[in-house]
């Protein structure tokens, strides 16, 4: 049934005449609404038309309402009491909605109905899976093992798979599962460098993984998971990669070609497209296709190699893999992280000038380096024993005094290479 309201926009009332997807559909309708001997037909949108639905179009459109997507469902086992109306007031004040201003003034299951939460006649009303999914403060009691998993294999969980760290199981509403997954992963996995170019002014930045295509990914596994399945959302994470895997696979309606290369996945059916709203509404998920282009670019932008999907011939899981940075592999070993923030502070302009020079002429002494960088000799002193000294490491003395002079160590040339 559509539903009706008035709203004020910019000083004028506009009739706002809503018609959420029905249990009964597909519907006609006459193609002439007047009259009571025109046919009926069934209408759907392409672009910005609305076209009559025939044949293989028809099939689909039938199809499709033989399929109600599971988070539109009625479930007899939610009660009302065990939707937090904390969560669903934060959530209209979010999306500045009006319901918000009426929300003391209004029953909770009035609310809940002009949010299209409830289904079925009125004698016997039911809320829907996205409810609980959105509201609910523990989800999982409803549909199990809803969580997101985190393990690190700081040497890989090939090398050394007795090698991990268990972050404790991430729980509670989907929004808040987004939201924690990635503070956690923006804290402590995601790591910054900064270079600062000897013959430009401008500072080069880029990440080990670039926050947006982490952010893509994790909203993905969580809005296109199949909430049957009782399996975790599962997020591993290794020195060359970091592994997003969810269940069930992607729609049959996307190739298995699309899957290989993947650039760009859309699919004709969404799993949990109401879900997907109200994570649009939040500002979590574009919900038009764009998130494995928005990955990828991202990726490219950051001078990352691109993300890799795989599935199954039976499409039962989504996997998702997505390179580190060349350079920072081992970022996750935390001795390494301390040496690399150490790094980080200590090659400034100056001191990148020195590796560099050190680089090109190896063996070089302090007086020659004096000649090719305009610094004083109290700064290239303290430079040097920096360069030297642990936790960097990037420099030696090799050979006697008169005949020697400074080399890159390995950590040196492993570092100028990520420069590269």
């Amino acid at each position: 049934m559509p539903r009706i309201d008035v709203q004020e926009v910019d000083g004028k009332s506009v009739l706002v005449i809503w018609a959420p997807a029905g249990v009964n559909r597909p519907y006609n309708v006459r193609e002439r609404v007047t009259a009571k001997q025109s046919p009926s037909k069934w209408y759907v949108r392409s672009g910005t038309s609305t076209i009559e639905a025939k044949g293989e179009v028809l099939d689909e459109l039938r199809e499709m309402a033989n399929r109600t997507p599971f988070d539109e469902r009625g479930n007899e086992r939610i009660e009302i009491s065990d939707i937090s109306p904390a969560l669903v007031l934060d959530y209209l004040q979010t999306v500045d909605s009006r319901l918000a201003n009426d929300f003391e003034n209004k029953p909770f299951v009035e609310i809940l109905d002009q949010m299209d939460l409830l289904t079925g006649p009125t004698e016997h009303q039911t809320l829907k899976n996205v409810a609980a999914m959105m509201f609910c403060k523990n989800p999982a009691k409803f549909f199990p093992t809803t969580q997101v998993d985190i393990v690190i294999f700081p040497e890989g969980c090939i090398e050394n798979p007795n090698n991990m760290i268990e972050v404790p199981k991430i729980i509670g509403p989907v929004p808040e599962m987004i939201k924690q997954t990635l503070d956690y992963i923006r804290t402590n996995v995601i790591k910054k460098r900064i270079i600062k170019p000897k013959d430009k002014a401008e500072s080069i930045t880029f990440f080990n993984y670039p926050y947006q295509a982490i952010e893509e990914a994790v909203v993905n596994a969580l809005y296109h998971r199949d909430y049957q399945e009782r399996e975790p959302v599962e997020i591993t994470i290794e020195p060359k990669k970091i592994s997003i895997l969810s269940y069930a696979g992607p729609d049959r309606s996307i190739s298995l070609d699309a899957i290989h290369k993947a650039e760009h996945l859309k699919s004709r059916r969404y799993r949990n497209r109401r879900l997907g709203d109200y994570l649009k509404e939040l500002q979590l998920s574009e919900g038009r296709a764009t998130g494995i282009p928005t990955i990828q670019d991202e990726l490219r932008k950051n001078g990352s190699g691109p993300a890799k999907i795989e599935t199954d011939e039976d499409r039962t899981y989504f996997l998702i893999e997505i390179p580190c940075r060349e350079g920072f592999e081992n970022s996750i070993n935390p001795q390494n992280e301390a040496i690399n923030e150490a790094i980080n502070e200590a090659i400034n302009k100056n001191a990148l000038s020195v590796l560099l020079e050190i680089s090109r002429s190896p063996h070089i002494k302090r007086k020659a380096l004096l000649g090719l960088i305009d610094i004083s000799k109290a700064t290239l002193e303290r430079i040097i024993k920096q360069l030297s000294s642990e936790p960097l490491r990037l420099i030696e003395y090799q050979g006697s005094l008169k005949t020697g002079g400074y080399v890159l160590t390995e950590k040196g040339q492993e570092y100028l290479e990520t420069l590269r």
